[in-house]
């Protein structure tokens, strides 16, 4: 037994390990025992293999339902959002056109009332114009009348003398008696 562990652990025995070449001579590598430990390492190796493709092939195919579904939960976000814009371009639409008639209506009714306004602004004038003219022709009359009566009692004052004067003047105060029995 000290001969197997001194050959494994006497360093003597072992080539440089400065060194690492494959030997090409088949009788000197004995096949028998490659063909054992290539045979151990494809029996071992393959489960190993097979358990890493397996593991790797379940990772990409659980990477591609995720996928998947993030792809069909994209297409219906994208048909919701489609359909949210359809909506919205409708009801822009209709605001745009309630926009427009209800400019169409304010702009009707803003020119009626500027109509009416001025309707009534010239109404106001001619009534301020014929008042106006009214005043201006109550001051002529009552200017010519003034001047028609400052000439008559010019001509009066000149025509009459004192004792056609007290005849008037009697008279005047004799109507002015009989109005004041009438009234009493």
């Amino acid at each position: 037994m000290k001969n197997i562990t001194d050959s494994f652990v006497s360093v003597e025995h072992w080539p440089s390990a400065g060194s690492f070449e494959f030997n090409t001579d088949i009788l000197a590598t004995n096949p028998i025992n490659l063909s054992v430990v290539l045979g151990v390492l494809i029996f071992f190796g393959k489960g190993v293999l097979n358990d890493l493709l397996d593991k790797r092939k379940q990772r990409i195919l659980s990477t591609i339902r995720n996928s998947e579904e993030l792809r069909k939960r994209a297409i219906e976000q994208l048909e919701r959002a489609r359909v949210r814009l359809r909506k919205v371009e409708i009801e822009a639409d209709e605001y745009r056109t309630n926009g427009y008639s209800e400019i169409e209506r304010e702009k009707v009714n803003l020119i009626n009332a500027t109509c009416n306004s001025l309707e009534r602004l010239e109404n106001y004038k001619n009534e301020t114009l014929f008042f106006e003219k009214q005043r201006a022709i109550n001051q002529v009359r009552q200017q010519v009348l003034q001047q028609a009566l400052q000439k008559a009692l010019g001509t009066l004052n000149s025509c009459l003398n004192s004792e056609l004067h007290f005849r008037t003047i009697s008279a005047n105060i004799g109507i002015l008696g009989s109005v004041e029995e009438i009234t009493d």
